[in-house]
Order: C-alpha cells, then structure tokens, then sequence
C-alpha cells in the first residue's frame, strides 16, 4: 500500500509533528491552517552473508594487522595500495584546493565586476541629497567589504568540512557548474524590473532615478571629468575669463552683464552689496558700471556716445572692387532760362507743366539713357529762395550744366550757380539756351562769364560751351557728347557691392505713404528691407520707386529713387547710411537727436545778460510779423524760411514762429491764436477741422504755389504799403463721385456741391489729400444737360477743367473769386 493511497493527511496522526501557521491576508485579515509533517521514510538493508571478495577494496589498518587482512594478500601488495590509497587522498586534497583558489577568484571577479557596475549607475545617477547618497555608498562598500572577507575566510573556518568535501568522491565535486555560475551572476529580478521598466514612479521621480530627465552626453562626460580629476586630487575651480568691456555713459543692467558675460542675478546682487537697488532694466551711470565690472575682474573700456557711429563704415574702397557708375549731372541758372524745359526735350517728358506757375519749386531727380550710357539728372530751382537747394544740389554732382537764355545773359542766380559749382570743384558745361529766339546773342554770354572767371572754349578756355534750344531740340546731340566726353574724361567710378551710402535730395510727409525721401544713392547698393540712418531719423526701406514711379528692389550707385519706411521726416541734404541692426540705427539716431536739441540748448544758452538787456532796447523800436508756414515737401518749408528770414530792416522783420511739412491741422491753428499770426501754406491746404477752427478763433490762412507771391506778400505786409490786392474769397466746395469719359470734351466729373456755390465764371483748384494738384479754369458746367452759370449746394452738376484731365473720384474742388479788397494788419 502506497503512502498517497486514500488521499490522507501526511504524517503520523495526532503525533508531535502536527500544528499551526498563521497565515496573514489583506484589510488585517488572518487564518490559522493546521499542517503536518511529512516523515522520512528510512530503508534499512536486510542482512545478507559475506561475499569473498566484498572487502577487497576496504583499506587496511596501517599496522598490516594479518587477523584484519583480507585473505591472500601479501605484505608487498597491501603496501602499494596503502600507497595508491594515499596518493589519490592527497590529489583529492589539491582538486580541492584548486577549487577552492578557483571559487575565491571567482567571487573577486564577481565582486569586483558588481563595484565595477556600482561605480557607473553612482556616476550617470544625480543624486539631490549628496550626503545621503555619499553615506549610502559607505556603507554598502563596507557591507560588500564584509561579505568578501566572510565569503573568503568560509573554507578555512571549519577545516572539518573541507575534509569532509575532500574526502567526497571526485564525481561530487563539481557541483558549481558554469550554468548555476551565469545563474548566479544574473541580476536578481527586482533590478531587471527595474532596469527593463518603462514606468515612471512618484519615489522614482523624487529621488531623480531611472525614468527621469535624460542628462545629455556632454553632462555625462563632464562628470565623469570632474569624479577622475576629483579621485586623482585635481579639482580644481576653472580660470577666470578677463574681458574688455566697453562702457558708454549710461548703461542698462542687462546690457552690463552681457558684455561681461556674467549673470544678470550675480551683477544685480553685486549691486545691492554696493548700496544700489536696481533691476535688470534699470540704467545705471558709468562710474557705478565701472565699480561693478573691476570688483567682477573685468578690464574696463570707456567709449563716449559718439562712438556709435563707428558703426558706420567709412572704410576706402579699394581699386578692384570698383566699377564704371552714371555721372550725376547737375542743371543751374538763373529763373525761367529753361533748364527744366532743356531736361524734358532730353527726357521727352513734360515735367514743365506740372509746376506751378512753369517753375521749378522742387529737386527734381531724374535718369535718363542716351546711346546705351545712363545719366543722372538733378533739375534744381533757380530762384534765389532755393539757394541752399541749389547747394545740396552741387554737393552731391559729377557735372554742373549752368544754362543761360541767350536773349537774357548772366543774371544774379546764374552767378549764384557759379559760386556752387566753383566751391563744389565739379566741372561745368555751358549751355547757352534759346538760341532760336530772334534777340538771342551767344557771344555775349560768353563775354559775360569772363567777369566771373569762366572761360569756355572759343574763348580760349577749358569749359565746354553748347548752343541749344530746348524748343526745337537744336543742339541736345552735341550737349550730350559733351557730357559724355566730361564723364570719361572724370573716369567716375563705385563699388557696389557694399554697404549704401546716399544723399537725400528732397523729404516730403506724404498722406498714405508716410515720410519719403528722395535718395541719390552715391556707394555701395541700396536695397528693400535694408536698415539705414539719416539724419536724426531711421528706417527699413520698405519700398522704393524711380523717377519713372515704378517700384524697384535696389538701386545702385548714381540711382536716385524715393525711399519708403522712415520714422519720421529727414532734412533735405542728410547723408543716408545703411547698418547692420535696427538697434544700431536706433541709438545713432537718438545719439543725434540728442547732440542736435544740446546744441540748440546751448545756442539759446550762449547769451550774455547784456546782449540780453541790448536786445530787448533794440526789440522796443521793432515790429515783428509772427507767421506760421506749412510746405508740402521740407526743402520748400526751408526755402521759405530762409527768404523770410532776409525781410525786414530796422523798423520790422519777419519771425517764422514755426515750419513744418503736411497739411495744416487744428495745432497749427491754435498756435496761430496764441501769437496772434496768420498761417502760410504752401501747396498744402487746411483740413476740415482746422478750417472750422480757423473760422471761429479768426485765424487767416493764406494759401500760395507760387513763391514770388509769397514772398512780395509778406513783404507788403511787414512794410506796410498795404495797397489794395486781389484777394481769393472761397464760394464753395465740391466733391468729384465719378469721371465719365465724354467724346471731344475729354473727362467729365460727376460732383455733388458740398458747400457753398459752383459759378462758371470762377477759379478752381483739384485738391487731393489737401494737396493742391492743380489750378485753372472750368471748361465747361452742366446741370443735367443743360450749360448752367451756377449750382448751389447739395445739388449735383459736372465739370471738366481747362487743359487738365487727370481727375479721380474723392477729390475736392475748391471754387474761388478774386476780389480787391484793403489789406489790413
């Protein structure tokens, strides 16, 4: 009967080995379970009788006691075995050694291989608590420490074992197989969960292990740098890095700590160890910076504001990098000798007509393409108020055309001209205009120049003269040639493949676009999106258009374009440079603002109390005439200034209370009150809230095109002749809503009379965007179909105008009569 038989219980009943084991569950739950032991079952051998040769193989005792030995063997035999018996004792006794030598090594490879991968998790591991993590590792280290030496002391401790194991047969020795060695070499399943598992813990994330941040390689490295230098004894801090550090007279916290690149909280507690509370976007002065920059070790550079215009190259080009460029021509001389009407025979154009009154009030820039060779043109004014236009005008030229009327001879701005090109150095070209009038006489324009040291060909001279007539186009072929010969003779070259450099020829406030300069680019290439300074202003071009109105993406030396994106209005004549950052053109144009409102301070400032007390004696006796003036473009606003500035004597002058460029708005008019002045504008016109304005505070605004008017106005009313004059009354206002094309009257346009009355014998002037367009007469002034003399207001009718069909929808007719009336002050 088998032991299992009948599914029973093991173990003897109700014998001592029974009892009980609790058992724990969750939520505190507890069982007791009754278990039993099972007993070892031991086989005793039954007695069997002695077989002959069963003792052959016991040993004998060593005394070869002959009662104990086995039957037939003899002294010598017994002896051998007792000597093989010996032997294979002592070769059991070194296996075991050996074993024992082999499992030692073994356990120090284990140990050391498992320090080995200690010492790698310890150094890739960042530990928060350093203490915790140093003191965790000492005692490890010891507890391993102890572990070897028992593991290693265990053989010799109980030399009863190991005779025990030795005197074992050689089949149980080798119970440590390779396979139960790579068992045991294994990680315990906890590490490998742990090193397998791709869930990240709260613990886990709080002491920083596994599955958190990934450090990067370079981290690593440098800690493992910093642990050998560290294990070796070389720790040590890293060298300091002494910078030159640039310092201007104020400086902002953040800007000091970049260039001393130092963290902005480490300079920000330097100087609240100094006494200063300042933060980051705070500005400081320089002595305070340079505290901060000796105490953090730094050499200390002092630079001054104007050295940001360093920035600004002015470097020499060298002499490959430069290539053939367009000659800057120049045209001056007197008023109404046709230097404008000369440049449209060239041009084929009729600029001439878009001035009022046929005269040039602006810079007009221009290219022009003869024979494959481009020329720039700069058509200058050439009455006497644009003096300092004509000017800038030779400052920036390769060629100066002085034209002279053959029938008028050299006049005062002629000789004007003469001096500007003569102080400019530039060559000049005579072109002796309107020979085809029938009081023309050449040589005695020739003859005239030699009072003014300008001595032409036939006269023996090296400036070339050219008769030509801008009328018939006698003579242009041949000033051309001239030209052409001047320029090679000049051998005018650029680089353009550098940063731009220009001249800003004219600067209007245009409505819609914003402020415009008009550019003559002089160096390098100018193009869209580039950052440049001019002047006290600053910008990114953000469009450019040429002479022709078309846009363009860069313009090369000798181009003249308009340039879109300023922030705010140049002066005619300002140099245009191209930087590298809006930041850099920011401070150099807040630099010059800056110099510039200084020096007008100190100007003011430079008065002695008795050049004080003289001026107002000498103030006492004179009149002043107080106006404000508006221009559409700067160089006219500056123009007027300047003529303004040259009326009056003794008894009276003339004060310009102040000048700008844009249409005339309601401050204008408050200004105006306060002081008691009228207000000038000059081909700009009031809006309708300055106008409402105007009309209840009583401000006269007197609007000009024509700068003679102008001129001889202010100098009726500063000297009191005050004869009768023609006066414009204002009858009514009309708004264009469409433009029929009408055959043989051209362009009819549709108005709705907004104000006032619409008469057909009365003036009208096209305004768009407050700007005069034109001036002249109705051609014709319909009602339905009828031809009617007069429309009143709210009433729609169309007009065309005389010679003039450039009209759009949205723009203002302003309706006028003269009439004489006293002037009075």
């Amino acid at each position: 009967m088998s032991e299992n038989d009948g599914k029973k219980t093991l173990g003897v009943r109700g014998g001592p080995r029974s009892g009980q084991v609790k058992q724990s569950f969750s939520h505190g739950r507890t069982k007791n379970v009754v278990v039993e032991t099972k007993r070892k079952r031991v086989v005793m051998p039954k007695p069997a009788a002695p077989k002959p040769d069963s003792g052959a193989a016991k040993p004998a005792p060593a005394g070869g006691d002959p009662k104990k030995r086995p039957a037939g063997i003899s002294d010598a035999e017994l002896e051998r075995r007792m000597k093989a018996l010996a032997a294979a004792k002592a070769r059991e006794g070194e296996e075991a050694a050996e074993r024992e030598a082999e499992e030692k090594a073994r356990a120090e490879e284990r140990e050391r291989r498992r320090a080995d991968q200690e010492a790698k998790e310890r150094e890739e591991k960042e530990r928060e608590d350093a203490l915790k993590a140093k003191a965790d590792e000492d005692a490890r280290r010891l507890q391993d420490e102890a572990d070897a030496k028992a593991r290693a002391n265990a053989p010799a401790a109980d030399p009863a074992e190991a005779e025990a194991r030795a005197a074992k047969p050689m089949k149980a020795a080798p119970t440590k197989t390779p396979e139960r060695e790579r068992e045991k070499a294994k990680p315990s399943r906890g590490a490998e969960d742990k090193r397998r598992s791709g869930k990240l813990t709260v613990n886990q994330a709080l002491r920083g292990g596994e599955g958190g941040r990934q450090r990067s390689m370079a981290s690593m490295k440098r800690q493992q740098d910093r642990a050998r230098k560290k294990a070796m004894g070389q720790q040590q801090d890293r060298e300091k890095v002494t910078r030159n550090v640039n310092l201007p007279e104020a400086i902002t916290v953040s800007e000091l700590s970049n260039r001393m690149s130092e963290k902005v909280a480490d300079v920000v507690k330097a100087l609240m160890q100094n006494g200063i509370m300042a933060t980051q976007t705070q500005t400081i002065d320089a002595d305070t910076a340079e505290l901060i920059i000796e105490e953090f070790g730094h050499n200390v550079v002092r630079v001054s504001d104007s050295d940001v215009e360093q920035v600004i190259d002015q470097v020499e080009d060298k002499e490959e990098d430069l290539e053939p460029r367009a000659p800057i021509i120049t045209v001056m001389g007197h008023v109404d000798h046709g230097k404008t009407s000369l440049l449209d025979a060239i041009r084929n154009a009729r600029v001439v007509q878009g001035e009022a009154g046929g005269i040039t009030q602006h810079i007009g820039a221009y290219q022009v393409e003869t024979n494959g060779t481009k020329l720039t043109f700069l058509d200058t004014p050439g009455h006497a108020a644009f003096t300092s236009m004509r000017a800038r005008g030779a400052q920036v030229t390769d060629i100066v055309i002085l034209v002279v009327a053959a029938d008028d001879a050299v006049m005062p701005q002629t000789i004007e001209a003469i001096s500007h090109a003569k102080a400019a150095g530039v060559p000049m070209i005579v072109a002796i205009n309107k020979i085809d009038r029938p009081a023309a006489d050449p040589n005695k324009v020739r003859t005239d120049l030699l009072q003014h040291e300008v001595i032409v060909e036939q006269m023996s001279g090296d400036v070339q003269d050219v008769e030509v007539s801008a009328t018939t186009g006698q003579g242009l072929d041949e000033l051309l040639e001239a030209i052409a010969l001047q320029s090679e003779v000049l051998e005018l070259k650029a680089n353009p493949n550098r940063a731009a450099q220009g001249a800003v020829i004219e600067a209007q406030l245009d409505v819609g676009r914003g402020p415009v300069a008009t550019v003559l680019v002089q160096h390098g290439t100018l193009r869209k999106g580039d950052i440049f300074v001019v002047g006290e202003q600053w910008g990114k071009v953000r469009a450019m258009e040429n002479d022709q109105g078309d846009r363009v993406d860069e313009a090369g030396p000798s181009v003249p374009v308009e340039v879109l994106g300023l922030n705010g209005t140049p002066e005619a004549g300002d140099v245009l440079n191209v930087v590298e950052t809006e930041a850099q053109a920011r401070e150099i144009a807040e630099y010059r603002e800056k110099a510039a409102k200084d020096k007008r301070a100190a100007a003011g400032a430079a008065v002695t109390l008795d050049q004080l007390m003289a001026n107002a004696k000498a103030d006492e006796s004179v009149a002043e005439l107080p106006i404000l003036v508006k221009a559409d473009v700067q160089g006219s606003a500056e123009a007027i200034t300047q003529a303004m500035e040259k009326i009056g004597n003794e008894e009276v002058r003339v004060r310009v209370l102040h000048s700008g460029v844009g249409a005339i708005t309601e401050s204008d008019i408050g200004l105006a009150e306060a002081s008691g002045a009228p207000v000038i504008g000059f081909n700009v016109r009031a809006n309708a809230t300055a106008r409402n304005v105007a009309n209840q505070k009583g401000v006269e605004i007197r609007y000009y095109s024509v700068i003679y008017d102008l001129v001889d106005d202010v100098k009726q009313a500063a000297s009191g002749l005050l004869s009768a004059e023609v006066r414009e009354k204002f009858i009514g206002y009309a708004e264009i809503r469409e433009v029929f094309k009408v055959s043989k009257v051209g362009n009819v346009a549709g108005c709705l009379v907004t104000e006032g009355v619409a008469r057909r014998s009365a003036g009208v002037r096209l305004l768009r965007d407050n700007v005069v367009i034109h001036e002249g007469t109705l051609k014709t002034l319909k009602r339905f179909k009828d031809e009617v003399a007069e429309v009143q207001s709210g009433q729609e009718c169309g007009m065309a105008f005389e010679n003039y069909e450039d009209i759009r929808p949205g723009d203002i007719i302003e309706i006028f009569e003269r009439e004489e009336v006293e002037r009075n002050l």
